[in-house]
């Protein structure tokens, strides 16, 4: 049975969320995360000028311990585009992340289920080679990423996230 680690229909848990946009680094893509009935919403527009292309939101942090299951399961509804989920631990330097890449198709409801095996280690979209495997005890934060390399409008409809059954 799915345990969900987060979910949305929680009236305060889409204001739990901050954005951290390209404009960091002088890009000028935008996004945020917001309720909506129920769902959390991320969405925005991303944009390559500038060296930019990347929207991202994190949860602020809270320690879970999801590390019984085999991964963890989003119920997503997407615009076809390519997100990631991104999961911060004391493992990595600061900045760093472990990240599992979804597409959930365009307008439909889905179960994604992300297996820990399918995490990886990354600091500025470059994989770390020497990193040590996730360890789903370690999850102090999460968030989602957009950042496909394609400039336009973005939303991604989350309902909640739990643990992937077995």
């Amino acid at each position: 049975m799915t345990v969900r680690l987060i979910d949305f229909r929680h009236a305060d848990e889409a204001t739990r969320w901050r954005a951290i946009n390209d404009d960091v680094m002088g890009g000028v893509s935008r996004g945020g995360l917001h309720g909506e009935d129920g769902v959390g919403v991320f969405r925005g527009e991303t944009s390559l000028a500038n060296n930019g292309g990347f929207a991202s939101v994190r949860r602020e942090p809270e320690a879970m311990d999801p590390s019984d299951a085999p991964g963890l399961e989003l119920k997503v509804r997407g615009d076809g585009r390519r997100y990631q989920l991104r999961l911060y631990t004391d493992q990595l330097p600061q900045g760093a992340a472990y990240r599992a890449i979804f597409q959930p198709e365009a307008g439909e409801w889905q179960r994604a289920g992300l297996p820990w095996h399918e995490f990886e280690a990354v600091f500025r979209g470059r994989r770390l080679e020497d990193a040590p495997p996730l360890d789903p005890a370690a999850i102090r934060q999460v968030g989602f990423l957009i950042a496909d390399r394609q400039p336009g409008p973005f939303r991604l409809e989350v309902a909640w996230l739990g643990t992937l059954n077995s």
